[in-house]
């Protein structure tokens, strides 16, 4: 997109982590903002942040796995704001569990965010986008979306999905206005540990000391983000450990599997979404 300045931007995960900073810098770029999220008082934070950039934000109490809720989000936002021009599906969680002790009820929950989330905003999103000049979709996916970790079937599961579906909507709407992005952060200092089903008190608490110590902050990701919009970028890797990942999958694609298996769980958690 050329111009940021009086858009309209739908940020979902907007409470905290990823969606609140991407939600700030683009307030920061002249958008108004509709922010989306089921946690009312994390919405409410990032709302207050943002009245200070004098644009025109709306919050809407969404749970993005409801799929008759989001196909009335459109309809809720260009009554707020006029019309939309700016999708960014960042709403995530976790599971932290192998598959033989993954249930489904915790495989379908994450799977309702994490892809039918995604699925619902491009779908019911896509046709008022392509009525303006320019618009943009930014699917967080993450490095868990190029390569398959252990304790993290149903995470993988959801990212490589909304990596094909980014790709493939993409090619779709190359010859529109529309452009489609993946983002892929890495280790990022999000909220995601503090819900994420199936991990235990120690190893959850050892996860939080880890990316508070090596983490990257969510400005950062934020900053790739609306880099990626301004650019028609269709794949955005933040940090060096997503590049690192993605160069070895790409060059030793078996070999980098057999490597993170060899070295066993890696982690009962996902942090970048």
């Amino acid at each position: 997109m050329r111009q940021l300045r009086d858009r309209v931007a739908v940020v979902t995960g907007a409470a905290s982590g990823i969606g609140r900073a991407t939600s700030e810098l683009l307030a920061q770029r002249g958008c108004d903002l509709a922010l989306v999220d089921i946690d009312e008082a994390g919405i409410a934070e990032t709302q207050r942040r943002l009245r200070a950039s004098g644009r025109r934000i709306s919050t809407h109490l969404v749970d993005v796995s409801d799929r008759a809720a989001m196909q009335r989000l459109p309809d809720a936002v260009v009554q707020e704001h006029g019309r939309v021009h700016l999708l960014v599906n960042n709403a995530g969680v976790s599971v932290g569990a192998h598959l033989v002790d993954h249930s489904i009820e915790d495989f379908e929950w994450l799977l309702g965010i994490n892809l039918w989330g995604v699925v619902y905003g491009c779908r019911f999103f896509l046709p008022h986008l392509l009525r303006e000049d320019e618009a943009h979709i930014v699917n967080v996916s993450s490095v868990f979306g190029i390569v398959g970790f252990p304790g993290q079937t149903s995470y993988c599961a959801s990212k490589f999905a909304v990596r094909g579906l980014s790709e493939a909507l993409h090619a779709e709407l190359y010859r529109t206005q529309v452009g489609v992005t993946s983002v892929h952060p890495g280790a990022i200092q999000t909220n995601i540990i503090h819900a994420t089903r199936a991990i235990g008190e120690e190893q959850r608490t050892r996860t939080l000391e880890f990316f508070a110590r090596r983490g990257t902050p969510p400005e950062r990701v934020a900053e790739r983000i609306v880099w990626a919009i301004e650019r028609r970028k269709l794949r955005v890797l933040v940090t060096p450990m997503a590049h690192l990942i993605d160069g070895l999958k790409r060059l030793f694609p078996v070999l980098t599997q057999r490597l993170i298996a060899r070295r066993g769980e890696v982690a009962g958690f996902a942090g970048d979404a």
